[in-house]
């Protein structure tokens, strides 16, 4: 017989059991809300995690103000270049081989003085031109004075200077073997002519009054295709070294310098100040030189004391002028000073001068507030004048512009 059981259960149980039931169902669906809620968060956090560290590690390094680093030279920077003719650097290393001009430059009493432009010649020759009176070979590269000059005769032994700065010799005719030597050797040559020079007022001036402008060089050149110059010039030194040697050779006490260095010119003792260069028993063209210790440079007198100065012109073209109210006076002040003592005569023509320019001689070489005794050597017309010293080593020159004068040995030089 089969039992029927009978299940007797409250109505608020069972609502009761089925609330319980949705609150469990409820309740297990906010924790699995929460729990994708953190997932999908911690996920995020992550990748933003992740994008921080790439922002970190991949950001260039930026160097501190604060840091000074040394500087690694680039293999493609450019190196200084220096002047073949005054050693100094050159703004512009295409400047390196521009033409020279060698001009003829008198030193008389006849008008000559004082001159033009001779504070932009890098380099000026000296020598007794005749009668005792002496003349420049003064060579310039890139200048920009509105006047240069006078302008005077070619010497064979001012040619033979000239040549190895490969440079437009600027004269107005010359003796007879020197413009023979001069068109035989095929140089660059400009004479007299008034398209490139001109001819200013006499007045005090006389016949010393042929001038030429930077400007109007500067087109011969263009117009003759003179468009460089391969000069050999002196060994000098750097401006660093030489700015090294004379600390280091005017201090009582020698230095272990190993960088440029600033001293107060006070600590140097010079070794000679005064110098006076004899050609001959006129004082008018002896020559005196003053060591100026704050400058580094030597003041140039004539021997019977009056100042060398020389007209200073401003940059560009004033026209065909004399220098007379229009340039300013300025004192002739080179870097560095040489007396190198030649064999010397009279020429052939018992007038001008014979002087040997080959083989060599004694040599003096005033610098940075010191003497270097030794020899000058010169092989050929061709081969630059080297200067050694006593001990058989090359003399270096300082930079700047240099005066060489050619002492006859029957002159003298005194310090």
């Amino acid at each position: 017989m089969d039992e029927k059981i009978e299940l007797n259960i409250d109505n608020s149980d069972l609502n009761d059991v089925l609330k319980n039931d949705k609150k469990t169902n409820v309740g297990r669906e906010k924790s699995e809300k929460s729990w994708l809620v953190f997932l999908i968060i911690g996920i995020l956090s992550l990748i933003g995690g992740i994008v921080c560290l790439l922002v970190v590690f991949l950001k260039p390094v930026e160097k501190k103000a604060d840091l000074a680093f040394p500087k690694i030279p680039s293999e493609t920077e450019p190196e200084e270049s220096y002047s073949s003719l005054t050693g100094e650097v050159l703004k512009d290393a295409e400047l390196k081989n521009a033409p020279l001009y060698c001009i003829q430059v008198p030193n008389g009493l006849d008008g000559a003085r004082p001159q033009a432009g001779l504070t932009e010649a890098g380099v000026m020759f000296e020598a007794i031109a005749e009668a005792g009176i002496t003349r420049f070979a003064a060579i310039f590269e890139k200048p920009t004075t509105a006047v240069i000059g006078p302008i005077r005769s070619l010497r064979t032994y001012f040619l033979n200077w000239d040549v190895p700065f490969d440079c437009t010799i600027i004269h107005a005719g010359g003796s007879a073997d020197a413009m023979a030597a001069l068109r035989s050797g095929g140089y660059k040559e400009q004479d007299e002519n008034y398209y490139y020079m001109y001819r200013g007022t006499a007045g005090t001036r006389l016949w010393n009054n042929l001038f030429t402008t930077s400007s109007s060089i500067e087109r011969f050149s263009t117009d003759s295709g003179y468009s460089t110059s391969n000069a050999t010039g002196f060994s000098r030194l750097t401006p660093k070294q030489a700015k090294i040697a004379r600390i280091d050779g005017l201090v009582e006490e020698k230095l272990n310098i190993t960088k440029e260095t600033e001293k107060d010119t006070s600590e140097l003792t010079p070794e000679v100040s005064d110098i006076s260069f004899i050609f001959g028993g006129v004082p008018s063209f002896n020559v005196v030189y003053h060591y100026d210790l704050a400058s580094n440079s030597y003041l140039r007198s004539y021997g019977d004391g009056a100042a060398h100065e020389v007209y200073k012109c401003q940059d560009g073209d004033l026209g065909e002028i004399n220098p007379e109210g229009s340039c300013e006076l300025t004192q002739l002040a080179p870097k560095v000073v040489i007396a190198m003592i030649v064999q010397e005569g009279r020429a052939s023509d018992n007038y001008h001068e014979d002087i040997t320019t080959s083989g060599s001689g004694r040599a003096y070489v005033f610098q940075n507030g010191m003497v270097t005794t030794g020899t000058w050597n010169k092989g050929s017309t061709e081969e630059q004048i080297k200067f050694i010293d006593d001990n058989g080593n090359e003399i270096k020159l300082a930079p700047g512009q240099m005066i060489i004068s050619a002492v006859p040995n029957y002159g003298g030089v005194d310090y």
